[in-house]
């Protein structure tokens, strides 16, 4: 039987694009903003796009701030994608500072000036690299760091973890490098668009898939 996965819907971007991945790699994908099937689900995904602000609001209003700590405090497999990964950290700095979900401790900050007059936001495809002593074997990136393929970004702001163990893949844009995925266990967070980084992020997919 295939896993149950849940991507959570809280109102913030088109999360069709991500479903028709998941299905198109044969998984069984609901999605839903229901609390109870969430919880009941082997796996989840969060994904989003917009401000930190409107996506913790999203997840406020529907009563799913403490359900999706609650899948991070069990360590159900769970992969965040674009605003979703960083929701995962603390606290994010766009337009304020505002609490973030605390699944990884960490914030989210505005790109630094950049060289070579590159401009923010990163919109396009850039390379995911490995930590220097960090392994992705068996794990979503399983394979991945044979051939470095790019995979599609847009963004703004960038993931900053407190811990170096939680820093899981590294990208560098206009001479800044920073923190590309986060994990934490079974919980990973992409700050790029797996279902929109063609057969490289097919792959991803069907790792988290083959992780449930």
């Amino acid at each position: 039987m295939n896993p149950k996965i849940t991507i959570i819907d809280y109102g913030i971007g088109n999360i069709q694009s991500l479903k028709r991945a998941f299905n198109f790699m044969g998984a069984d994908v609901l999605v839903s903003e229901d609390p109870n099937e969430i919880l009941a689900s082997d796996a989840v995904v969060l994904p989003g796009v917009g401000s930190f602000e409107a996506g913790m609001r999203g997840l406020k209003v529907r009563g799913l701030i403490d359900v999706v700590k609650e899948i991070g405090f069990k360590n159900k497999p769970m992969m965040g994608i674009c605003l979703g990964a960083q929701l995962m950290l603390s606290e994010g700095h766009e337009f304020g500072i505002f609490n973030g979900l605390g699944i990884m401790p960490g914030k989210v900050v505005r790109f630094p000036e950049l060289k070579d007059k590159e401009k923010i936001p990163q919109i396009g495809w850039n390379k995911v690299y490995a930590p220097k002593g960090v392994l992705w074997k068996d794990t979503i990136l399983d394979s991945i760091s044979n051939n470095l393929p790019d995979f599609y970004f847009v963004h703004s702001y960038i993931l900053v973890p407190d811990k170096k163990e939680n820093i899981f893949g590294l990208t560098t844009y206009g001479g800044h490098e920073f923190c590309s995925i986060i994990r934490s266990g079974n919980i990973y967070g992409c700050q790029f668009h797996p279902e929109k980084s063609g057969k490289a992020g097919l792959e991803i997919i069907n790792n988290f898939i083959k992780t449930i």
